[in-house]
């Protein structure tokens, strides 16, 4: 007779630790995010991405939102 495992409810399912690479994922948007920003900055606005210009700052932004989205699912 072969074994089965219980069911787990949504709620178990919604409870569960996160795994293991989640927290490095969050914090590494949120450092990219900075990252991409501070480049920018030092660079005089002509890096990360030249043809972007000044949209360079929300693109580091939205990383950085991400990684912060992420923190309302971490447990």
């Amino acid at each position: 007779m072969a074994r089965t495992s219980p069911e787990t409810s949504p709620q178990d399912r919604e409870n569960a630790p996160n795994p293991v690479w989640y927290k490095p994922v969050m914090f590494g948007f949120m450092l990219l995010g900075l990252a991409w920003i501070i480049v920018f900055y030092l660079s005089g606005s002509v890096y990360p991405v030249p043809t972007l210009g000044a949209w360079n700052i929300l693109v580091g932004f939205g990383i950085m939102f991400i990684g912060f989205l992420m923190t309302t699912r971490w447990r």
